[in-house]
């Protein structure tokens, strides 16, 4: 993995080589994307997206992916709280429980987090099998988000196999600012969301997102499948600015923050 940016000091060439013709270490990667120092929530969403746009290929994002990708993807979940994700995204991805890695244990107990982040599913229907191990034996465990018109049955088949339900909206479906305050209310305010599409479309759209992971992966696709974004437009598109770039082997990963 090469560092493309910030720029090479240009009165260390050696320096600079050395530092772009090397793969980083999960150390250097975890201080890299550290969240910032804030008191209140940050939503940092992790993406990735092919060439022509496409966020995913025959339903899944991992075509799109690379060993290094995956490599930030550990990175990102083992810096978070809590990682935010649809529901339709648990079932096409076959979502797990997070899990423990060694390599952010020192560091997540520095900070008082858990040993593996929680997962919060925003559902409106609660369409969910609660027979996986997502929500029967999780490390930490899993938080479904809803809104208060939820069918009640649903509720209680969720609390049932253990996962803890959080109103984050009056009706059926989950407001998304409030299901960011929800999750901070717990302690939980370096969140992280992976999608899919349509749920971060909802974060962007309702103007609570703060940064965006966004993998560019060299492949081309073609096809009909969603952006990374998906959902009502914005009046004014909102400004992000470039905060960081890597570079392997084609792919680009880069970050940008809410200016």
């Amino acid at each position: 993995m090469r560092r493309l940016f910030p720029l090479p000091d240009p009165d260390d060439p050696a320096g600079a080589r050395a530092a772009t013709d090397r793969e980083w270490g999960l150390d250097e990667l975890a201080d890299a994307y550290a969240y910032p120092a804030t008191e209140g929530p940050w939503l940092r969403a992790n993406m990735v997206s092919s060439l022509d746009g496409a966020a995913q290929h025959d339903g899944k994002s991992q075509p799109l992916s690379s060993d290094s990708d995956m490599r930030i993807f550990g990175t990102l979940r083992g810096l978070a709280d809590a990682v935010v994700v649809g529901a339709q995204t648990v079932r096409q991805e076959g979502y797990r429980p997070a899990r423990a890695r060694d390599a952010f244990a020192g560091r997540r107990a520095a900070a008082g987090q858990a040993p593996a982040p929680a997962i919060a599913v925003v559902s409106a229907s609660l369409d969910l099998d609660f027979t996986l191990p997502l929500f029967t034996s999780p490390l930490v465990p899993t938080l479904v988000l809803t809104g208060a018109a939820a069918p009640p049955a649903r509720v209680a088949a969720a609390e049932k196999a253990g996962a803890e339900v959080l109103v984050a909206g009056d009706g059926t479906g989950v407001d998304p600012a409030r299901a960011v305050e929800a999750l901070a209310g717990r302690g939980l305010r370096r969140l992280l969301t992976e999608g899919g599409p349509r749920l971060l479309g909802q974060f962007v759209g309702s103007g609570v997102l703060d940064e965006l992971c966004l993998t560019v992966s060299p492949t081309l696709t073609s096809g009909t499948a969603q952006r990374i974004s998906y959902g009502a437009d914005r009046a004014v598109p909102e400004r992000f600015a470039l905060a960081s770039l890597l570079e392997e082997a084609g792919f680009l990963f880069t970050r940008y923050r809410r200016t």
